[in-house]
């Protein structure tokens, strides 16, 4: 492989992975670039409407750092606590997390657990721990509500704004508006127009439109008066979530009370484009110029993505034409948008036009850019054109960053050229651009298909030797990759591995899912029990889903008395059986006429079943019928396999004749 120097390289910006998120990444640019008035050449731009792969739109402009949308979220607050080093609080937000995770439905045990460990509590320490909480948000309130009692500790601004985003992504607006309220009556110097914003945000999200403009109505209660900004977000918050016709109204409605600003506009007009409405887009445009305000580059840039997005790239050039006439110079983030699009569309010389017009006016492509066409060559297969590119980038003194590779590595993965894959790591090593998770993901997840068990754990070494942490996509891939492989044995270390790091959590289930019937299959129930021993112990929070994976598993190898014993331990641990798995087990006991066993798991079923205003009449008959289903669920899908396969064969022999 041919490569050009490249020793005047630095250290590359580690960057996402996604091709969608790139779309982020192109309006993630200042918007300074000049672009000279020069003879602009006329692009085949007639693009077929029914093409399978419509243009990535570049609509996140929160993130532009010359953007004028509002994005409260981002905006950097004063903190009211001193600033503290984040290894102060490491060892506790663990010690802490793991007691939340062991006792999470057990309040009274969790509530001495806490109290027990030692731990001196402070915002600081709080503000971490519902942090490292993630997604589990039940388990960031809990140990909320139990620093709160704590004597001589009292929640500052940032504690209460966490918890406020947290159960607002749980959409517990109730306990939210019970916050707030609790903040004016202990705390009323804490309660800023910024709280409501959050709340607004969080109902906007869930696209619960009335609630979020309620917020504006209440605000004035507790002592804050909403104004242009609050406004602003509020509009804001309702196009990037798809309720822009009724940000529209409400901008109508409210446009006499607030004065339009250009953020509100561009929000407007943001949210119809995103939306695909460009005459609506366009009216907007009209009004923001009545209103004496100048479309801008953020303006244009999204009107340029819209009319991408919906395949008018006449329409879009036009509007580049304009842009210039108005004095309003395209930058490089306007040509890569046209770029973008051509490439999703597989129209890559027209790609290579617009880029090379680009260059002739002066706009001087970036990272982004050059990316953008690689990751266009390398989807379509076109790999080497996408090194040329690169060394292109090289060449005009731009430094790649780990994306720029990233499309390069995943062509290869897709022609499972495993060699060209570590030649490429070793190539951004010496140049300084250290691989991050992503590449190291590839290498590990085509290493194991290919049955090159090894490279794959060497590369697992060199990424932990670089100072990487393994990731949950990391571990998940690895582990699957050594099942795959028949690899049993490193698989449960990997998995217990994955497990004492605290990664483990239901989106993840389907992995300890496949991992236990590998086991079980291979007849190898200790290492099955093992692994699930190292779950609980870890304090895991495991909901009635993964205990209905443990036990299925042991039950359809023939453990049943195995089975039922863990649906005893299930039981104590407050979790209910669902129906199937209650006639399942019933069924199982039957043949083995083990009544004993079969009474004191009833008994208990009983007793849940009232305590959860169920009647047992009914859980049980409920039980029996979702069993049947998905028995002749499965014989039904044995049957279409099984005709499929004769199809198939008939179809073979049809083609030799």
């Amino acid at each position: 492989m041919k490569r050009v120097s490249t020793t005047m390289l630095r250290l590359c910006n580690r960057t996402s992975k996604s091709n969608n998120i790139l779309a982020t990444h192109i309006l993630s640019q200042n918007f300074t670039s000049s672009v000279g008035e020069k003879p602009q050449p006329q692009y085949d731009f007639q693009m077929d409407t029914k093409t399978q792969n419509p243009p990535v739109s570049s609509f996140d402009m929160e993130k532009n750092r010359g953007s004028s949308f509002i994005c409260l979220e981002d905006k950097p607050h004063v903190h009211h606590t001193h600033q503290v080093n984040i290894d102060e609080y490491s060892a506790d937000v663990e010690k802490i997390y793991r007691i939340l995770r062991k006792f999470h439905s057990r309040a009274p045990k969790l509530e001495l657990a806490l109290q027990e460990s030692g731990v001196a509590v402070s915002s600081g320490l709080v503000e971490r721990v519902l942090s490292r909480c993630g997604d589990a948000g039940n388990l960031g309130y809990r140990f909320f509500a139990w620093a709160s009692k704590q004597p001589g500790y009292r929640h500052n601004y940032q504690v209460y704004k966490s918890i406020i985003k947290i159960l607002g992504k749980m959409r517990q607006f109730g306990a939210v508006w019970a916050l707030i309220e609790e903040m004016r009556k202990e705390n009323p110097e804490l309660l800023t127009a910024d709280a409501f914003i959050v709340l607004m945000r969080r109902f906007a999200s869930a696209r619960m439109v009335k609630k979020a403009i309620e917020v504006l109505d209440e605000m004035p209660k507790y002592g804050c008066e909403p104004d242009e900004h609050v406004f602003g977000c509020l509009l804001d918050a309702l196009c990037k979530n798809g309720s822009v016709k009724e940000a529209a109204s409400l901008f109508e409605d409210m446009r006499f009370n607030f004065t339009p600003n250009l953020k509100h506009f561009t929000s407007l007009l943001y949210g119809w484009c995103k939306e695909g409405k460009l005459i609506e887009a366009k009216f907007v445009l009209v009004q923001m110029k009545e209103a004496g305000f100048q479309p801008d580059i953020v303006v244009y840039n999204n009107l340029l993505s819209g009319y991408a997005l919906a395949a008018k790239m006449q329409d879009a050039y036009d509007l580049l034409q304009e842009m210039k006439r108005k004095e309003c110079d395209p930058n490089a983030t306007s040509y890569t948008i046209f770029i973008q699009a051509l490439c999703s569309r597989d129209r890559m010389e027209e790609a290579m036009r617009v880029f090379a017009d680009m260059r002739k006016n002066n706009c001087a492509a970036d990272v982004v850019t050059y990316t953008t066409l690689i990751s266009g060559f390398c989807k379509w297969g076109k790999i080497n054109r996408g090194y040329e590119l690169l060394d292109s980038m090289i060449q005009q003194g731009l430094t790649p960053n780990q994306m720029s590779y990233f499309h390069i590595m995943l062509a290869h993965e897709k022609k499972e050229q495993l060699e060209e894959c570590l030649e490429l790591v070793e190539e951004m090593k010496k140049i300084g651009c250290l691989p991050d998770l992503t590449i190291y993901n590839t290498v590990i997840r085509l290493a194991c298909k290919l049955g090159e068990v090894d490279e794959g754990v060497r590369a697992w070494n060199q990424m932990e030797s670089c100072g990487l942490a393994p990731g949950l996509d990391t571990f998940t891939i690895m582990i699957h990759g050594l099942l795959g492989q028949g690899y049993l044995i490193e698989a449960c270390k990997y998995f217990k591995e994955m497990v004492g790091r605290g990664l483990l959590s239901a989106p993840q289930y389907g992995t300890l899912k496949e991992l236990l019937n590998s086991l079980l299959r291979a007849e190898k129930l200790e290492m099955a029990k093992d692994v699930w021993t190292a779950i609980v112990s870890q304090g895991c929070e495991l909901n009635v889903f993964a205990w209905t994976i443990w036990i299925h598993a042991l039950f359809k190898v023939g453990h049943v008395k195995e089975a039922c014993s863990y649906c005893l331990d299930m039981m104590d641990a407050g979790v209910m059986p669902q129906p199937d798995t209650f006639a399942k087990l019933m069924r199982g006991l039957k043949k083995l006429y083990n009544r004993q066993i079969a009474v004191e798991i009833t008994d208990k079923v009983r007793k849940m079943a009232a305590d959860r205003q169920i009647t047992f009449k009914m859980y049980k008959r409920r039980g029996e019928r979702d069993l049947k289903e998905k028995v002749k669920a499965k014989d039904d899908g044995r049957k279409r396999r099984a005709r499929q396969r004769q199809w198939g064969r008939g179809q073979g022999r049809a083609n030799i004749m």
